[in-house]
């Protein structure tokens, strides 16, 4: 699904407020300790006592599980850590040289639309990708984002791709949390823990395994410029 840019904009707040928090974590963050602050500022949003807030952090390598995970596709139960994460979606990676996106945003202000939301959040990694030339593009059967691989033989008769980006949400009272994965250099082997959201005819990628020499600083930069074109004003 293709979103015009009134579309996109017909997102954006539609009533005054403050901007969108922007916040960048040093280091390594405990998923645990990501779960209590994505609660308790999803709680003081809806109270109306802070500001919307796009937080971005690094994890240590671990594996968690959305509400639709199926236990056979935990290959290495022993290999990392494996969380459970009550968001949207099967099992995922994360660890350093990923950039982990949590998106609190009041969906009251702007619509309440999940479709448009989830699609929203794809429209800002293809946004982010395409300032590395990189064409990200979704998939109607797939979650994510994807990239094609034209190097690699095709795949049950379609070209090869390779996911980039994982998206994983959870709502409630029509506030968000938890958010997107961005592969910048993580080593891609972790991913053989698991079967990367249940789908194992396709690989997952990375920009650095693209051949592009980016850094976390790099993708933050676009990261940052797409958000504010897809959702409006960060502070």
């Amino acid at each position: 699904m293709n979103i015009r840019q009134d579309i996109v904009a017909d997102f954006w707040p539609r009533e005054a407020g403050r901007p969108v928090e922007w916040r960048i974590e040093p280091g390594l963050v405990a998923y645990p300790d990501a779960l209590a602050v994505m609660e308790a500022r999803a709680e003081a949003i809806r109270a109306g006592a802070a500001p919307e807030m796009v937080w971005l952090v690094e994890h240590p390598p671990l594996y968690t599980a959305g509400t639709s995970a199926q236990p056979q596709d935990l290959v290495q139960p022993d290999r990392f850590p494996v969380f459970a994460a009550g968001r949207g979606g099967e099992y995922t990676y994360h660890g350093p040289g990923q950039r982990v996106a949590y998106v609190m945003l009041d969906l009251k202000r702007r619509r309440e639309d999940v479709r448009l939301f989830v699609a929203s959040l794809e429209e800002w990694i293809i946004r982010t990708l395409a300032r590395f030339n990189v064409r990200g593009e979704r998939r109607e059967d797939r979650v994510g984002v994807w990239v094609v691989r034209p190097d690699r033989p095709p795949v049950l008769g379609r070209p090869a791709e390779d996911k980039i980006a994982a998206i994983g949400i959870r709502l409630r009272k029509w506030v968000s949390f938890h958010g997107i994965a961005i592969n910048v250099e993580p080593d891609l082997a972790h991913y053989g823990g698991i079967v990367p959201c249940g789908i194992s005819e396709h690989g997952v990628t990375s920009l650095v395994d693209l051949g592009l020499p980016a850094t976390m600083a790099d993708l933050d930069v676009a990261l940052k410029a797409a958000f504010e074109e897809v959702f409006g004003p960060l502070s």
